[in-house]
């Protein structure tokens, strides 16, 4: 009796675990799609699809995962709970720099909004609508997938509607780790991952380095910006943001710039509720 009466008292708690652990999301998770295959190496991203009303389609925010181009994964993308508010999330992988340099990394990026337009109808996506964001190594990505010139003769568009980039090199001339001094040696600048990228140090191809810098492509008819940045960065200065949203805001192109306060690069200062309403207000702007 005392046993069947223990059972009793503890099914509320039971009840409360399992609908604590195990409850659905409000949103279908669709895993390890192929978007491309350069090279015979299958590209994946997953998709976060919310329920769609019959007729109509979703916005999509492309996440592009940081890591220094050399690590990192779609796993876990910050974006995810856009899912909870309407939005189509994609995030991808693409090439590393372990297996390419330099330009495969945003050539990846651009495939992948490809893959969504051409696959829109199947996902109930709106091909008109998305937008793309990143942190860091993903910061970069973004900010050249809404200014880098796009290419001649796309028969599917890769062109992005708005762009929020978080903390991410734009200049990898002025990146501190790409250069001599403050310590760093030749080898050092050798070995940098911005080194890897290109295939060679800045000072050594920089008509490459500017192609890959979003603040060397800017022009008047660019997707809208946020950036945001902490101002206690020590691994991507806080001036690569300042001065790609003054070259923006001189073109005439729509950008908007936060500053984090108190905040690293990718520290939890990021994971506030205030940052992520930030984000969300306006993407709602621009893709809503």
């Amino acid at each position: 009796m005392n046993r069947l009466l223990s059972l009793l008292l503890l099914l509320p708690l039971l009840v409360l675990t399992q609908t604590a652990f195990g409850a659905e999301k409000p949103y279908e998770i669709i895993e390890d799609l192929v978007y491309s295959n350069p090279n015979g190496l299958p590209l994946l991203l997953d998709l976060y699809l919310p329920d769609v009303p019959p007729g109509e389609q979703l916005p999509v925010v492309v996440w592009v995962h940081g890591g220094g181009w050399k690590n990192g994964s779609k796993q876990k993308p910050r974006a995810e709970f856009l899912a909870e508010h309407g939005y189509a999330v994609a995030s991808i992988n693409y090439r590393l720099t372990g297996v390419a340099m330099w330009p495969a990394q945003i050539d990846d990026c651009r495939e992948s909004v490809r893959w969504l337009r051409r696959n829109a109808s199947k996902y109930s996506l709106d091909p008109n609508r998305i937008g793309t964001w990143g942190s860091s190594a993903g910061g970069h990505l973004v900010a050249l997938m809404g200014t880098l010139p796009y290419e001649n003769g796309e028969t599917v568009s890769s062109r992005v509607q708005a762009v929020v980039g978080w903390y991410g090199p734009t200049d990898l001339l002025a990146m501190p780790p790409n250069n001599v001094g403050n310590g760093r040696t030749e080898e050092d600048v050798a070995n940098s991952n911005g080194a890897k990228l290109l295939g060679c140090t800045v000072s050594e191809c920089v008509d490459l380095a500017k192609q890959a810098s979003a603040l060397f492509n800017v022009t008047s008819d660019d997707a809208p910006f946020l950036i945001m940045h902490g101002d206690l960065d020590p691994g991507v200065p806080i001036s690569q943001s300042t001065r790609l949203y003054g070259e923006l805001k001189r073109a005439g192109v729509h950008a908007e710039f936060e500053i984090v306060p108190e905040a690293g690069h990718g520290t939890s200062h990021f994971a506030t509720k205030e940052v992520k309403d930030r984000v969300r207000s306006f993407f709602d702007a621009f893709l809503k």
